[in-house]
């Protein structure tokens, strides 16, 4: 059994609109999330080995950096949590065929913009909408 190769970013890039989403894009991009995750997940474990290490320290100074390392820990994992459940639902749109489009006007929300954000959900100018309209409306 042989495995494919995955391509990489330069010739995902290069290939034409009608290969949009094709087998070669979705395989570079399930891969790239999948690391993505993984990444995440051993971030989280290894907070949890840091914050179960229980260091006395009689310095209230001290006391105070370590307290104030373990909440920006804390809020820099919340944030992953969050993109984490990102992730996996880019994941499930790949498994279902749904991944690239934008949920709001179902165009190709494109490559370039999927390879710096692939938890993209939105095409660029339905994402300006969108943020103009928050702006406007503070929804």
């Amino acid at each position: 059994m042989t495995t494919k190769r995955l391509l990489t970013e330069a010739e995902i890039l290069k290939m034409s609109e009608k290969d949009y989403m094709n087998e070669d894009q979705l395989a570079f991009f399930k891969s790239r999330l999948e690391q993505l995750q993984a990444e995440i997940l051993r971030n989280a474990g290894q907070t949890t080995e840091n914050l179960r290490e229980t260091v006395i320290v009689p310095d209230p100074a001290d006391r105070a950096t370590i307290e104030e390392e373990h909440a920006l820990e804390l809020r820099t994992r919340d944030r992953e949590r969050k993109l984490l459940k990102k992730v996996q639902q880019s994941l499930a749109r790949i498994d279902s065929g749904e991944y690239g489009w934008c949920e709001e006007t179902g165009e190709p929300i494109g490559v370039p913009r999927l390879i710096a954000r692939p938890t993209a959900t939105l095409s660029l100018e339905a994402q300006e909408r969108r943020e103009l309209r928050q702006k406007l409306f503070g929804d």
